[in-house]
């Protein structure tokens, strides 16, 4: 599966900063999680996926890659599968743009009408998720692991996009394999799920071939991504990095950073 990207970015609507504080809101008053704003200007000007952003090539894209993984997800539910409606993306080595790609399938899939999106930044060792998308560290994964007065609700940020929330990384810790591992974290991955049923969690793990964490998020999950960078990524670094998936029951992959793309264009993801 390719995904092309855009050079060319057209200007966000002039409404784009009403719509912005129409999100935030829109939160039911009751939601006492904290809240932060995403620039939605600034990742539309850096190619990535956003609400307002019209029909560019990246999201023609992610609207064709996230079409499968929902249903994975509603046949998963429907069949009592567990953790149908986690979904990790993650790369055989750094730089392959998982990142990239993890955003960009979270703001796509929170468009839906009928689902919101949690975004968990579970590469705890190189947290980018918050980077990218121009917001400051923040306590979250590793932080509830780490405490038991730390609840979800404490560390999941809400966005100014409707369906869209956040979970940081939070502290790095040398022991983050055990407790990505741990009973406290399956536990976590059940609340996670099961909290609302049109949920659909993104996780951005480490690369598989540099971490141990990678392989022992992917067992727990209902879904992996594994993102390849064209004519980059050797055959058998993609071999071996599916060896460490043998046992998730669902993988699918992307093909990122595609140099050549009918019609002459020039195409690029940059994690």
């Amino acid at each position: 599966m390719e995904i092309p990207d855009s050079k060319a970015c057209a200007l966000l609507r002039s409404t784009a900063a009403l719509a912005t504080q129409a999100a935030l809101a829109s939160q039911p008053a009751a939601d006492s999680r904290p809240g932060v704003e995403i620039n939605l200007a600034r990742l539309h000007q850096m190619g990535l996926v956003t609400p307002d952003g019209g029909r560019t090539s990246a999201a023609e894209d992610f609207r064709i890659i996230k079409r499968p993984l929902l249903r994975s997800a509603r046949e998963a539910s429907a069949g009592g599968a567990a953790n149908g409606n986690l979904i990790v993306l993650t790369s055989a080595l750094p730089g392959e743009g998982k990142t990239w790609c993890a955003v960009n399938l979270a703001m796509s899939i929170a468009m839906e009408k009928d689902h919101r999106v949690l975004l968990v930044d579970a590469d705890v060792a190189r947290p980018s998720v918050l980077k990218l998308l121009g917001l400051p560290p923040a306590p979250g994964l590793m932080d509830i692991l780490l405490s038991d007065r730390r609840d979800l609700a404490d560390v999941m940020l809400r966005t100014n996009i409707a369906n869209l929330s956040l979970l940081p990384a939070g502290r790095n810790n040398k022991h983050a394999t055990e407790l990505l591992a741990s009973r406290t974290m399956s536990a976590l991955l059940a609340e996670i799920a099961s909290r609302y049923a049109d949920r659909i969690v993104i996780f951005d793990s480490p690369p598989l071939l540099l971490t141990s964490e990678a392989s022992v998020l992917a067992a727990q999950m209902g879904q992996v991504v594994l993102v390849v960078e064209s004519e980059a990524t050797t055959q058998r670094d993609v071999r071996e990095a599916l060896r460490r998936l043998d046992n998730c029951p669902r993988v699918d992959l992307i093909c990122n950073k595609t140099r050549a793309f009918p019609g002459g264009d020039y195409y690029g993801y940059y994690d």
